[in-house]
């Protein structure tokens, strides 16, 4: 989402007004099929369709192309994983003689030039896919299948400290006030961006795996696996309320707040849609589901005073209430 315009993936891209929902642009081949879709400073930045080792980046309000980069020909497509006002981070394998990409980089690339900043090889065997990647406060994190957490110097490249992190989300994981906060089994746990220590640790209930963390107002919400939703102050872990009574309905993977309202999409359930509850209680207030009884996941972001919703092959814009 960027601006009054949703962005829906697919082929084609299209791009919907967030009021109406009407279509404002469509565009055909621009990017390949799942391929990562993240808005830096106004710029919509994706993997060329045509699997020539470009990244390309899109007005998100017109659907116009605006700014093109290449990692090099020793490097096999690249995939975007995170952005900022200054840089597009990407990873790519390393072509070997054989075109076999048994190493890869992760590298930054100017958003004003497109100039390639700075590439670092990652260590031989760690797989280039699976990567999750956030950056901020001058940081780039990520996680990745080989379940290693890693942060670097955004501007350098170079590593400031990694460790294992044994089974995690493997998906996403939150930053907030200088801590890295994920789910590790039946135990959320926050380290100290600096230097990788343990800040906090919080654990849900016997037999419980906690889901994805989002951090919303200083508050870290997340389900578990035995349906359950928590929420706690994100600077100490401790606990502000734990809500039980989900156990009818799916539990969200994903979070957005409006005002007192926060909103969850679930995934994989004839039980699911958009829940949204109490943010100070965590008690459900209602659900939409748009009874296709498709049981693909929900994603939602929101915008203003409003909600907007995909499922299957259907964009639905909601009142944030």
């Amino acid at each position: 989402m960027a601006g009054n315009v949703v962005v829906v993936a697919g082929d084609p891209l299209v791009g919907r007004d967030l009021s109406t929902g009407k279509e404002v642009w469509s565009r055909k081949d621009v990017t390949t099929p799942g391929a990562n879709m993240l808005i830096g400073d106004g710029t919509l930045y994706l993997a060329s369709a045509k699997y020539d080792g470009n990244v390309v980046g899109l007005n998100p309000a017109t659907g116009r192309e605006t700014w093109r980069s290449r990692l090099g020909d020793k490097y096999s497509q690249p995939r975007v994983i995170a952005v900022d006002a200054n840089h597009v981070y990407v990873v790519a394998g390393i072509l070997d003689k054989e075109f076999r990409t048994p190493d890869n980089v992760i590298a930054a690339m100017d958003t004003t030039s497109g100039k390639v900043v700075w590439r670092e090889q990652r260590d031989h065997g760690t797989e280039e896919n699976g990567i999750t990647a956030v950056v901020a406060g001058g940081r780039l994190v990520h996680t990745d299948f080989r379940e290693n957490l890693t942060v670097r110097d955004a501007a350098t490249g170079r590593q400031t400290w990694t460790k294992k992190i044994g089974r995690s989300n493997n998906r996403s994981f939150a930053l907030h006030d200088g801590l890295v906060i994920l789910a590790k089994g039946d135990r959320m746990r926050a380290y100290d961006l600096a230097d990788g220590k343990e800040h906090w640790s919080f654990g849900t209930e016997e037999f419980g795996r906690f889901n994805d963390p989002a951090v919303l107002d200083g508050v870290r919400y997340a389900s578990d696996s035995v349906h359950g939703l928590w929420a706690a102050d994100s600077a100490t872990g401790k606990k502000i309320w734990h809500h039980v009574g989900l156990l009818e309905i799916a539990v969200p993977w994903q979070f957005a707040k409006v005002g007192d309202v926060l909103y969850g999409a679930t995934e994989l359930d004839e039980h699911g849609g958009i829940h949204a509850f109490d943010a100070g209680t965590g008690k459900l207030r209602w659900t939409y589901d748009d009874g296709s009884g498709d049981v693909q996941q929900w994603y939602l972001a929101a915008a203003g005073k409003q909600v907007v919703a995909l499922h299957a092959k259907k964009v639905t814009g909601l009142p944030a209430v």
